[in-house]
């Protein structure tokens, strides 16, 4: 959603970072690119100004916002400002999958979300009392989305380090399961960590 031509403009960066642009900014021909990952945390994040329906509250302590916050380590690498956390967001997903032709999800952080007890998804938005399953064009639209939520049950046992879809949780498994439907896109890997081998591959991307 920051891309130049796709994004919430004004609030965008100054380039285009959409999957096709890869090509461009390569040199090798779309028709080389058969397979598009899309790599998205477990949770929502942004930094700076902009709409963000499914932002949430990141300052007290003691809440989901606080949580994916202070865990998440969630500040800006250049910038330092503490980006904004909110629930995942898959009509924004959906939005993004269209525009990237995505093949398959990489799911970071699911750590982060562990020992939250309900999770809420949002799965669309309502806008001057019409239902929206994607997120609209133009900041201005967004800013007046109210989302909708399903909640879903979180998991009290430790993934950080998992490395198989057998050590995770059920809740956790459900959990993205259920991203994966209502996004569209299978999700073909899972990170519970920051180092290389803590990652569960349920499809290689290159097999």
């Amino acid at each position: 959603m920051l891309d130049v031509d796709h994004g919430t403009y004004p609030y965008v960066t100054s380039s285009n970072c959409v999957s096709g642009q890869a090509a461009a900014g390569t040199g090798v021909g779309p028709n080389m690119l058969h397979y598009v990952l899309g790599i998205t945390k477990a949770y929502t994040t942004r930094v700076g100004g902009g709409p963000f329906p499914s932002e949430l509250d990141i300052e007290s302590e003691h809440c989901p916002g606080n949580q994916m916050s202070v865990k998440g380590q969630e500040i800006g690498t250049v910038t330092k400002r503490k980006r904004r956390c909110g629930w995942f967001d898959a009509a924004a997903l959906r939005r993004s999958a269209r525009i990237n032709g995505l093949t398959g999800l990489c799911i970071t952080k699911l750590d982060v979300l562990d020992g939250i007890q309900e999770l809420n998804i949002c799965t669309g938005y309502m806008l001057d009392g019409k239902l929206l399953d994607l997120l609209p064009i133009g900041a201005d639209d967004v800013a007046r989305c109210q989302p909708i939520y399903e909640t879903v049950p979180g998991w009290s046992d430790n993934t950080f380090g998992v490395k198989t879809w057998e050590g995770l949780p059920k809740n956790a498994q459900s959990y993205l399961k259920r991203l994966e439907t209502l996004c569209g896109v299978p999700v073909d890997i899972v990170s519970t960590g920051p180092e290389r081998d803590e990652t569960i591959v349920l499809r290689h991307p290159f097999a």
